[in-house]
């Protein structure tokens, strides 16, 4: 091999080791992200809920309101339900059943009830956990979520929902009032609901953590790297390649 090319390859080793080196940095600045999101969680849902007034303060104050564990009275707007597609815990596909709920001070949030599988979509098929009276929920906070690339569309007309899209489900339940709905979804905890639907607690808390993994193997590849670089450039210097 001729200086030259021992140069540029030399060159090509060094940038793909720098690479593989910053990418396996760049997973454990996630490691310590993700785990300090699964820790603020762990703390948040620990606590005892607070008021609604509290969590809005929060959230105006700019702080992420993300599993706030919060209580609320008031009345659900059954006639309201909007439909968002999920899977179940058990891996059942059905429905979210979203409610706007209206407090004694005339504000709303957005409460999702909790899943029904698609025989319980329909209403009537479920009429017992149609509440009507004054209920208290709790419940862990939840921000809009924007769609991705695999995101079907929101078909608003045939009320169903594949993002959790506030804005556009505060638009469709009321067009033409003024009502105050507040800027999060509120994720009914698992409790009694008479005929057993909704089934709440279905709010996702076990986030995927695998960063750790990957910062090993970007590193390993690395290490893979220069093992190869330096048994062949050896074998170059040493006669045994030309």
């Amino acid at each position: 091999m001729t200086t030259p090319a021992l140069i540029r390859l030399s060159v090509a080793a060094l940038v793909g080791f720098a690479i593989l080196i910053w990418l396996g940095q760049w997973q454990l600045q996630r490691l310590e992200w993700k785990q300090g999101i699964i820790q603020r969680i762990e703390t948040r849902i620990g606590r005892k809920p607070m008021e609604l007034e509290r969590a809005m303060e929060i959230t105006e104050q700019g702080r992420d309101p993300n599993y706030l564990r919060v209580a609320v009275e008031g009345r659900y707007h059954n006639n309201l339900e909007r439909y968002l597609y999920s899977i179940s815990k058990d891996g059942q596909p059905g429905w979210h059943v979203i409610t706007p709920l209206e407090t004694a001070s005339g504000s709303v949030v957005l409460v999702d009830r909790g899943f029904v599988p698609d025989d319980r979509k329909d209403p009537e098929t479920r009429s017992e956990g149609q509440l009507q009276d004054v209920v208290t929920v709790t419940g862990l906070v939840r921000t809009s979520e924007k769609p991705n690339m695999f995101s079907p569309d929101n078909d608003v007309a045939a009320n169903q929902w594949f993002t959790r899209d506030l804005g556009g489900m505060t638009r469709s339940m009321f067009p033409e009032a003024t009502v105050e709905v507040l800027p999060f979804f509120l994720d009914a905890e698992a409790g009694d609901v008479p005929g057993g639907w909704p089934v709440g607690g279905q709010t996702r808390l076990d986030l995927p953590n695998k960063h750790l993994e990957y910062a090993v193997t970007w590193f390993l590849l690395a290490a893979c790297l220069l093992i190869v670089y330096v048994s062949y450039v050896w074998s170059v210097l040493t006669g045994r390649r030309p």
